[in-house]
This record gives structure tokens, sequence and C-alpha cells, in this order.
């Protein structure tokens, strides 16, 4: 059973380093996730930009948000590639993630990062990942 938005973002609202960065769960539909990202000056690097770090977080956690749509309860990520296209300078970050391709275990997800500012977005990251089901937790 598909969970809901609600209980996805209960599920965002205990992973702490999310919590801590004030992480946003927008969407959460079969094979698709939107987390967005109010971004706060001590997420910068140096000359202003979004730290590549905090980019790679979050389209972590979006691809393993939309790859449980499909493969839940539990699930983690087991590999990822990521683009950076250009800086991000902006004050919100939008991830959006859709699932390729989903086999029994694992799951192929795609993420698109937007760097938005004002009215504008514009495309900084695109990422893949493959995210698996876990096992059910020791007793």
């Amino acid at each position: 059973m598909h969970a809901s938005l609600q209980q996805a973002r209960q599920v965002l609202a205990e992973q702490a380093f999310s919590a801590l960065l004030g992480t946003e769960l927008l969407d959460y539909q079969r094979g698709k996730a939107t987390l967005r990202l109010k971004v706060k000056d001590d997420l910068r690097q140096q000359y202003g930009f979004v730290h590549g770090g905090v980019l790679s977080y979050l389209a972590d956690n979006a691809l393993a948000f939309a790859g449980g749509t499909v493969l839940e309860p539990l699930v983690f990520s087991s590999e990822f590639k990521i683009n950076y296209l250009r800086p991000a300078g902006g004050d919100t970050l939008l991830a959006e993630a859709t699932v390729i391709h989903a086999g029994r275990n694992q799951a192929v997800v795609r993420c698109d990062i937007y760097d938005c500012r004002e009215e504008q977005r514009k495309l900084c990251v695109a990422a893949q990942g493959t995210i698996v089901r876990s096992p059910p937790p020791a007793s």
C-alpha cells in the first residue's frame, strides 16, 4: 500500500538532518516526489552559491522518496550520480524526482533540482540513482 503524503512528511520530519535544514516534502505520489529547501546563508559556500554537498543531499533524498513510492516501506540509496549544471544562488531549491524504471527490489530514479529566485527557475542539477528495497530491520 502506498504511503500518503502526510505519512511521507512524517518520515521526512524524523530525519534529523532534513529537519535541521528545513526540507519540505511538497508532492509524494506513485513514481514521483518533490522536495523544497529554502536556502539559508550558512548553506552557501565562500562565493555565495549553495554548497555542492547541500545539492547532493537534496538530490539523494528526493531520489529515495520517489523510489520509496514504488518500493516501500523501507528503502535506501544504493548509488547515485550527480551533474552540477550551474551554480545555485537563489533563495529556494526545488528537487523533482521521477522513477524511470522499477523492478521488485530496485528502482532507477532521475532528479532535477531547480534554483528558484523570484518567479524564475533554472535547472542547476541533474542526478540519477538506484534506490533499493531494504530488508526488514532485525528484531
